[in-house]
């Protein structure tokens, strides 16, 4: 399904397919403070409207991720990397999707913890 998205302040807005059927939360340190809901796509799936300048750039432990938040407001709606098998994909926070009821999502748990 398509969705619209963005930051807070609405500095950086971005469209997205992406199937919302097994969104994910994981135990790791930085996703545990965040609090995000996660869904994966593929990055041709994914489209940044506007907001590429005031993107800044987060990499932990072993910076394979590019966690992306706004240098304005500090939300961080989306990610990118590598799936396993090297594809790109886009880490979409599925808090910062519009129209989504976040009550009706069953999410799985993730223990990034011990990764």
């Amino acid at each position: 399904m398509r969705y619209e998205g963005g930051c807070h302040c609405g500095n950086v807005r971005f469209s997205v397919d992406v199937d919302l059927a097994s969104p994910i939360t994981c135990n790791c340190s930085y996703c545990t403070q965040r609090g995000s809901i996660l869904a994966f796509t593929p990055a041709e799936n994914f489209t940044l409207e506007k907001g590429e300048e005031s993107l800044t750039e987060y990499r932990f432990n072993s910076k394979q991720i590019q966690h992306l938040f706004c240098s304005a407001c500090g939300m961080e709606s989306f990610a990118r990397g590598q799936m396993p098998d090297g594809a790109k994909m886009v880490a979409i926070n599925v808090r910062a999707l519009e129209g989504v009821d976040l009550e009706s999502l069953e999410t799985a748990q993730v223990d990034g913890r011990s990764r």
